[in-house]
């Protein structure tokens, strides 16, 4: 995909509005997209910024980050880095301790989902990759060529929530000695043909067997959870006190992680159940803003793909 055709992918940021209220915008702050994508939030952020505000965006996928150095605002750098090493490049930067807002877009942006060739979506037939960068690591189709049948049950399980994981597993390992999987299509009539069909009347009626299990593979080959609980506690000495943390999750595992997270440092000091303490002697880290937030109808009916969004705002305490 070329840097022209990346930017003028149609896109639309989610709860977009929500997350600019959210970061509570200060003319000169510092702001961190970890999650630049199609640029939606971050030039948002931008548009409400003065002169000195500054916004450093990171992206490990290769083509995100060529189509972000076509943005010449100086107030803006991106890094091609997974954001789990955001704590590095931020020191290296100098604003440790001095970022006013912070937002972790997760999942899936909308290019990587509608260009074949990245192998996300079964609904184009590509090539089975999945890689947020493409550059490193082992595709999908390596891995399963090799996977035994517990292995990808337990991913499958896991990060999808499948439960005809086995059959699913039993099915690709079958197949696959007779002919390698490379291409979406197959994995996608290999899954359906081991789905039973949906109950009438169920919500999986209405959804392609192949779902979870491409939601399973693609978190598991880029390591999305991982990275998501290597970089929460790093915000921690990132944020300036009174900084804000945003995080939209798309999927329960991404959003049980940050809700703990949150709980835990809202809690602050873990002190045996039989010590004497009062509240204030806990140091909290941060303070929940908000209840969790999700999308209008409004904005789901105009963007499909924000029905499973849910955001949580929290802010470092001073």
């Amino acid at each position: 995909m070329s840097k022209s055709e990346f930017l003028n992918f149609s896109h639309q940021p989610v709860l977009l509005s929500e997350v600019l209220e959210a970061l509570n915008l200060r003319s000169d702050g510092i702001y961190v997209d970890c999650t630049f994508g199609r640029g939606g939030h971050t030039q948002a952020i931008l548009n409400g910024l003065g002169p000195s505000g500054r916004v450093l965006a990171f992206d490990q996928d290769p083509e995100a980050v060529q189509a972000a150095l076509s943005l010449t605002d100086k107030r803006f750098s991106i890094i091609h880095s997974p954001f789990a090493q955001l704590g590095q490049y931020i020191e290296k930067c100098g604003f440790i301790g001095k970022v006013d807002g912070l937002l972790l877009d997760l999942g899936v942006s909308s290019p990587q989902l509608e260009v074949s060739n990245r192998g996300f979506s079964f609904m184009r037939d590509g090539p089975l990759d999945m890689r947020m960068n493409p550059e490193n690591g082992e595709s999908v189709a390596q891995w399963l060529s090799k996977a035994m049948v517990n292995d990808i049950a337990a991913v499958l399980k896991t990060y999808g929530e499948e439960r005809f994981a086995r059959r699913i597993a039993r099915a690709i390992v079958a197949i696959r000695e007779h002919k390698p999987l490379k291409t979406t299509r197959q994995l996608a009539d290999i899954i359906a043909a081991a789905h039973p069909p949906p109950r009438k009347g169920k919500r999986e009626e209405f959804k392609h067997p192949a779902t979870r299990s491409f939601q399973a593979l693609r978190i598991f080959i880029n390591r999305e959870l991982e990275q998501l609980q290597q970089i929460l506690p790093q915000v921690l000495d990132v944020l300036v006190p009174g900084g804000h943390l945003v995080v939209i999750s798309f999927h329960s595992l991404e959003d049980r992680i940050v809700k703990r997270f949150i709980r835990d440092c809202v809690r602050g000091d873990d002190f045996p159940q039989e010590v004497p303490v009062t509240k204030d002697m806990l140091s909290p880290s941060l303070r929940a803003i908000s209840k969790p937030i999700f999308p209008t109808a409004a904005e789901v009916a105009a963007n499909p793909r924000a029905r499973s969004a849910v955001m949580r705002v929290a802010e470092r305490c001073k």
